[in-house]
């Protein structure tokens, strides 16, 4: 296992450090970021991403369904004397935050989510009319796109593409390389929800969320901080190229936006 997946400050500063530098400008190009907004992280985790916002002085929440991570955050922030409020919780089982929020974050979580349909067909709800959402994550078939990075056996947290062999294989490496049942389970069900750029677009057609920027990265802006590592755009030659651009996109950056004439025309339907 990689040191930053024992070591939850350290992944909590460095994905302060990677929010700051580089998602929050991403964001300021669509929607410049200023005091007072609100701004929800769904997936938070030990919320890294909501403190540059924290220090800005917007109205920070982030949302996660673990406990311990939502205890992490809730710890790291008064350590930072940083304001925040943490919930666990599912999200869409909080109806007193609808409508509400100028940002959404949603940095690597659609590819845990198996309904990702349903799940951006309900995100919008927590979106004011102009709010935009930031939504990153990796390519299922970029070479870690297994997150195999959490494996305990230090050659399968460094192992590229293994994670696209067929199930029974995979298993089977996973069990010979002494991982946990749980950390097994955990990689086989990422397995499952994977998530190709193909998928993710064509499940955003069918909600009221339209594509406003985009940006394929060969090399992550987290991987700066990470391992030291230059970010670069992936170049539009492999970018366009359907299917074969996921082996070489380590994160999609989206800003979404409301399709307001969709979401009445839906509204009036229902």
């Amino acid at each position: 296992m990689q040191e930053r997946q024992l070591n939850r400050r350290q992944y909590f500063n460095e994905l302060a450090t990677t929010c700051e530098k580089y998602y929050i400008p991403y964001i300021s190009r669509t929607k410049p970021i200023t005091s007072g907004m609100r701004i929800l992280e769904v997936g938070c985790g030990d919320g890294g991403n909501l403190l540059p916002f924290s220090r800005m002085g917007c109205e920070t929440i982030g949302v996660d369904i673990s406990e311990t991570r939502i205890q992490d955050a809730r710890r790291f922030f008064k350590e930072e004397d940083a304001k925040g409020e943490f919930i666990a919780s599912d999200v869409f089982l909080l109806d007193d935050l609808k409508g509400s929020f100028d940002v959404i974050l949603c940095h690597d979580v659609i590819e845990h989510i198996d309904d990702k349909q349903g799940f951006l067909g309900k995100l919008h709800t927590f979106l004011k009319d102009d709010g935009i959402v930031f939504m990153s994550f990796p390519a299922w078939q970029m070479p870690f796109g297994g997150h195999q990075q959490i494996c305990k056996s230090k050659l399968l947290s460094h192992l590229p593409f293994f994670h696209l062999l067929p199930k029974g294989l995979y298993r089977r490496i996973l069990v010979w390389g002494g991982e946990s049942n749980g950390c097994i389970e955990e990689l086989m069900n990422i397995k499952q929800t994977r998530c190709p750029i193909e998928l993710f677009e064509k499940c955003l057609r069918a909600t009221s969320l339209r594509i406003l920027t985009r940006t394929r990265y060969f090399i992550n802006p987290h991987y700066e901080i990470k391992f030291g590592l230059r970010p670069r755009k992936l170049t539009s030659l492999i970018g366009n190229i359907p299917y074969i651009r996921n082996f070489f996109t380590t994160s999609n950056f989206y800003i979404l936006g409301l399709n307001v004439t969709a979401y009445k025309q839906k509204a009036a339907e229902s």
